[in-house]
């Protein structure tokens, strides 16, 4: 896809872009100056990041590591240690 760049340096980001991306209008977005590319990303409003995993319980609460993976993945049968 093309898009051209005006005199005052607006260009329009073509529509199957903007739905892909769910770019609404009003949308800001941020440009990487250190890559040698075009690169653009929509900018993540700071009330947003405020709220993100307030609201999350830990499920594992008060176990190990290992009762949590043995509950995720089954028990594991290790096989016998080798003398050494």
């Amino acid at each position: 896809m093309r898009a051209t760049l005006t005199s005052k340096g607006q260009i329009t980001i073509p529509v199957l872009i903007r739905n892909r991306l769910h770019l609404q209008p009003g949308d800001v977005l941020e440009f990487d100056e250190t890559t040698p590319f075009l690169k653009a990303t929509k900018a993540i409003d700071p009330k947003a990041w405020e709220q993100f995993g307030r609201d999350a319980v830990d499920p594992w609460k008060g176990r190990d590591i290992h009762a949590a993976m043995d509950e995720m993945r089954g028990q594991v049968k290790l096989p016998p240690a080798k003398g050494r």
